[in-house]
């Protein structure tokens, strides 16, 4: 095997990997994208009554927080769930998606 074949060998194994490697990314952005989706449906949720849990009161509790800093007014029960549009886009943001653990 000569010198040419081999680079060209190590070459095509690199751009595998490299496809690969876009591939993970490209499913690890999915997920993340899927559990924020989940995430807002779920305040919705709690928001209008119609999901309740100690659990997730905290969280629903600090995005409640972080709206009213934010200037945008909390949810209030089901008369607001009524007239909320689910945006399909995230927020815009400056920093990279969560990866989940």
């Amino acid at each position: 095997m000569g010198f040419l074949d081999k680079a060209k060998q190590a070459a095509e194994q690199a751009a595998s990997q490299a496809k690969e490697g876009v591939a993970d990314v490209q499913t690890k952005r999915s997920l993340s994208q899927a559990y924020t989706e989940l995430g807002e449906e779920t305040y919705q949720l709690i928001e209008s009554g119609a999901i309740s849990h100690a659990q997730l009161e905290a969280q629903a509790e600090k995005i409640r927080t972080l709206k009213a800093a934010e200037g945008e007014p909390a949810m209030a029960g089901a008369a607001a769930g009524a007239s909320t549009t689910k945006s399909t886009e995230p927020p815009a943001s400056n920093q990279p998606p969560a990866m989940p653990s």
